[in-house]
């Protein structure tokens, strides 16, 4: 054995190991980004030369290579660069498809001739030096047919400097970390696939529900139409206006189903307008209440305010949605009848509006994705309530957009305590909101 070979072997379980735990890395369920620094972070130590690296990558969307990764370098700073295609080391070695070695000052600086001033600026306020490497090792990022970007590790300092011998290992590297960003990518699409998939069923059960819905309200309208307008019946004028208030109660339900539908459109391109006045909301809360007592008979609707309760910024259109969509779930699930309590409390920085059923209630599980759309209770008989499952996300939203927040507190069999605050002082304008739904 001669003089090299203890060296040799030494260098070569090395390699092994860091090659073994970045296979380890990954198998790790973890974020693209933190998979690739992992990975950086098992190359520094093991290439001697190695001073400095990154992981940059295509963005075809721009048209650029950006740094995804680093050790070395002001990783922020880093992510500003833009290398254009075929531009400096990382654009040519990406062309050419093979891993690359620049061993002396020479080479390096005549490869980045072409690196863009702006580029070379923040290149160098990464590093805090304007000092080129002095020698580059580079590979490309490539599994299959799949041309993600480029390994680049450099050199800046010395002594120790890159040779042939490295190139194998790097490009080794550079195959894993492709094979991480491969297995990220199948991750997103099947995530993707999962989603879509979802989005679909819900839109179909949707539209199946809203068809369902106005159904119902159409066929009570044809209906008493079609009695008004029987000649051989003649109707006293208190039937008539019996039948006529009916039409109207289910114009209205075939109203808050479409403005549901509607306002969850709306809420999708996430886009609401709020139009913010000054605003006495117990006012609001009693004329709200008044409205759907009117549809009731079963139900006592209270409303209960300190006399001292103050004004809020805030849009009464959308309040009065708010308000409107919370009591009729409360009606809707508390089929029994039962006292409907609108209470106000004031807070040092907020207002709240507590609204009680005595219904059938909620369970704890179900609780956490009451806000979510399209979400219904499971319990016995709620398959027979009419509804879409919008009126609580749509709310929510629309309390979210004033600054406030919604929440809910129920016990199976004995209710469920909607409540919703808002600031106490907002400026008063128009918004455009965006969403998170």
């Amino acid at each position: 054995m001669n003089e090299a070979d203890p060296k040799q072997h030494t260098r070569l379980t090395r390699e092994l190991h860091t090659v073994t735990e970045v296979a380890k890395t990954l198998t790790a369920p973890l974020p693209l980004h933190e998979l690739l620094n992992a990975i950086m972070d098992n190359i520094i130590g093991v290439l001697e030369p190695a001073e400095i690296g990154a992981v940059m990558i295509w963005d075809s969307s721009s048209g650029l290579f950006r740094a995804q990764a680093a050790f070395g370098y002001d990783l922020e700073i880093l992510k500003k660069v833009g290398l254009r295609a075929g531009e400096a080391i990382t654009g040519k070695v990406y062309d050419l498809g093979s891993a690359m070695l620049l061993n002396t000052p020479e080479q390096v600086a005549k490869a980045m001739t072409d690196m863009r001033t702006a580029n070379r600026d923040l290149l160098a306020k990464s590093l805090h030096s304007d000092a080129l490497p002095i020698c580059t090792v580079a590979a490309p990022i490539t599994v299959s047919e799949n041309k993600y970007g480029v390994l680049i590790l450099e050199t800046i300092h010395g002594p120790e400097t890159f040779t042939p011998e490295d190139l194998p290992f790097v490009q080794t590297l550079a195959d894993l970390i492709a094979l991480a960003i491969e297995r990220a990518r199948l991750i997103a699409k099947a995530d993707s696939d999962r989603a879509l998939r979802e989005r679909d069923r819900l839109e179909s059960e949707l539209l199946a529900t809203l068809s369902h819905e106005l159904r119902m309200p159409l066929t009570a309208i044809k209906g008493y139409a079609t009695a008004l307008l029987l000649d051989e019946i003649d109707w006293s004028e208190e039937k008539q206006v019996e039948f006529l208030e009916l039409i109207e109660e289910e114009c209205d339900n075939m109203q808050v189903l479409l403005t549901d539908f509607i306002d969850s459109s709306i809420i999708d391109i996430n886009q609401i307008s709020i139009d913010r006045v000054s605003l006495r909301l117990d006012e609001l809360a009693k004329e709200v209440a008044d409205e759907i007592q009117r549809r009731t008979s079963i139900h006592n609707l209270m409303a209960d305010f300190p006399a001292d309760f103050p004004e809020v910024e805030a849009d009464p259109h959308r309040i009065r949605q708010v308000l409107r969509n919370i009591l009729d779930n409360a009606i809707k699930y508390s089929p029994e009848g039962g006292l409907i309590i609108i209470q106000g409390e004031i807070r040092s920085e907020d207002v709240v509006v507590h609204i009680a059923d005595q219904g059938i209630g909620i369970s704890p599980e179900e609780l956490i994705p009451l806000f979510e759309k399209y979400r219904r209770s499971h319990a016995e008989d709620v398959h027979l309530i009419a509804g879409m499952g919008l009126g609580l996300p749509i709310a929510r939203t629309l309390v979210e957009a004033h600054g406030g927040r919604i929440w809910a507190e129920s016990t199976l069999g004995q209710g469920t305590t909607l409540s919703f605050s808002l600031p106490r002082t907002v400026p008063g304008k128009t918004d455009i909101i965006e969403s998170d739904e």
